[in-house]
């Protein structure tokens, strides 16, 4: 009995044990490690993830190493680090790990946010390029398909005059109609059944993801009863049949040669693969109906939730800040009145407006900790070694939040984005990163940086916005499920005198 407990346990050993190292290699410090279980006893269990691997900087320097279960990590808090990992080493350090949560969402590595580096994740992605790019110009273009969104938004605004209401339904309608018409060249009214599923199985989604289950560490025990597991499976399953209701419907109508959406790219490369008679029959499956789902459902993923929570965050702000919300509108007022809305060429003559965009996303960036990264080979940071299929984080708070680069890092400050005459919108510094950068860098950042600007910009056009008569300000702690979330809060919503007075002169 005892000889075959200690082979288990040796065997164990051998496993988790962190592997022998070249002996000529520096590798990062590492946080103490045990057998099996890894630096896990050693990690702070309470408290913020960003903010705890941004602490155990002071001790461990801006890089450093922890394993959990067998994997070791490589957490990353300094932006020439950073940028080394993501841009000059980008193909380098381009894997997705294995992770059991992840690979439940992205039907294991579907799709372009989760996927492994390969022929899959590169066709997809260049294909979401494409739409972007199908969507910059034209009659489709982005700027006329979110602003007619806005403008919706804010027409249910103003029946709501004079109330206090969370924003972030109707602002979750708009946002999810540009992704909708990006995708599938259709919207969604306020009530409609479909968005409601929408909004109910991403909300399961990202509670889910902030559990931090420790199959994740342990895959094999998922073999056992888990709720979180079982809670995202049911939340994914609910996703899966709406957008392939989404997509049987689309292939019925669908045209060969057209060009309206990102379903359309996908379909016709998908025929043009099936067509090609030199390319084998495992290339075709790399746009499977499968394959096709996991990236709509990536875009719907990344696309919906990432810039509401942006908007909340900066109305949030505003809200704490009401004389930098004067100031806006009165930026607003005099740059472009009342005869026109406010476009995105507006963003630089509203230069407080968009300084005030950067800020929200330097203070409260959407993730805190980028989606790890694996070594797809021995790569190295820096002078420090790190092995192939080693996870790499870069904890962009730490990033964003660097005393050395930041002054007051903790303090709203638009003004950091403006020169000293405030009267040209700069970069004041290398470490700010919000949407990442290199071949993993965010594929809808053109997108979110318009509907962010857009949607803000209308609102400060047309109403004033307050805190409710009950004068509870919303609170700026955050909490992190993957997207970095604002605690829900309800704002006074009141139309503008100017705005009502120009309405009634007869101006647009």
């Amino acid at each position: 009995m005892w000889e075959l407990l200690t082979l288990l346990m040796l065997s164990l050993t051998y496993f988790f044990w962190p592997k022998l190292k070249s002996r000529d290699a520096k590798y990062p410090n590492s946080l103490p490690c045990l057998p099996l279980v890894g630096s896990l006893p050693f990690l702070p269990r309470d408290g913020q993830q960003h903010l705890n691997f941004f602490n155990l900087q002071k001790k461990y320097g801006p890089i450093y190493s922890f394993r959990l279960g067998s994997k070791t990590t490589v957490m990353v808090g300094h932006y020439q680090l950073a940028k080394e990992v993501l841009i000059k080493k980008g193909r380098e350090f381009s894997g997705r790990p294995h992770m059991t949560t992840l690979d439940i969402l992205s039907d294991n590595q579907k799709g372009v946010a989760f996927a492994d580096h390969g022929a899959q994740w590169q066709l997809h992605r260049r294909l979401v390029q494409a739409t972007f790019t199908l969507f910059k110009d034209g009659s489709q273009r982005l700027e006329k398909i979110i602003c007619q969104e806005i403008r919706l938004l804010c027409d249910f605004l103003a029946t709501q005059d004079g109330q206090s209401l969370d924003l972030s339904e109707p602002t979750f309608l708009a946002m999810t109609n540009v992704i909708s018409e990006i995708c599938f060249s259709s919207s969604y009214k306020r009530g409609d059944p479909e968005l409601e599923i929408i909004q109910r199985y991403n909300d399961g989604i990202l509670h889910a993801l902030s559990q931090n289950t420790i199959v994740d560490i342990f895959p094999g025990l998922k073999v056992f009863p888990n709720k979180t597991l079982k809670k995202m499976k049911s939340c994914v399953k609910i996703r899966n049949d709406l957008l392939n209701k989404i997509f049987e419907d689309y292939k019925k109508s669908y045209i060969g040669d057209s060009t309206r959406n990102m379903l359309d790219l996908l379909m016709q490369a998908k025929m043009n693969l099936d067509n090609n008679n030199a390319t084998s029959n495992q290339n075709s499956t790399l746009l499977s109906d499968e394959h096709i789902l996991g990236t709509i459902s990536d875009i719907f993923g990344a696309g919906v939730e990432t810039t509401v929570s942006t908007i909340q965050w900066l109305i949030a702000y505003l809200l704490h800040y009401p004389q930098l919300m004067k100031r806006i509108q009165e930026e607003i007022d005099q740059n472009v009145g009342f005869n026109r809305t406010p476009t995105i060429s507006d963003r630089h003559r509203l230069l407080l407006l968009e300084a005030a965009v950067r800020e929200v996303l330097r203070i409260r960036p959407v993730a805190p900790l980028l989606i790890p990264h694996k070594a797809i080979v021995d790569s190295s940071i820096g002078d420090l070694a790190v092995d192939k299929d080693t996870n790499v984080i870069i904890n962009l708070w730490a990033l964003h939040h660097d005393e050395k680069e930041w002054a007051q890092p903790d303090q709203f400050r638009p003004e950091r984005f403006l020169d000293q005459t405030r009267t040209h919108l700069i970069n004041p510094s290398m470490s700010y990163l919000p949407f990442g950068a290199g071949p993993r860098s965010c594929l809808g950042e053109l997108l979110a940086r318009q509907e962010i600007f857009l949607t803000v910009a209308w609102m400060l056009q047309r109403f004033d916005l307050d805190i409710p008569d009950d004068g509870q300000l919303p609170c700026l702690e955050g909490q992190l499920k993957v997207v970095f979330l604002i605690k829900a809060f309800k704002v006074k919503v009141k139309i503008r005198q100017a705005w009502r007075e120009a309405q009634g002169e007869g101006s647009l």
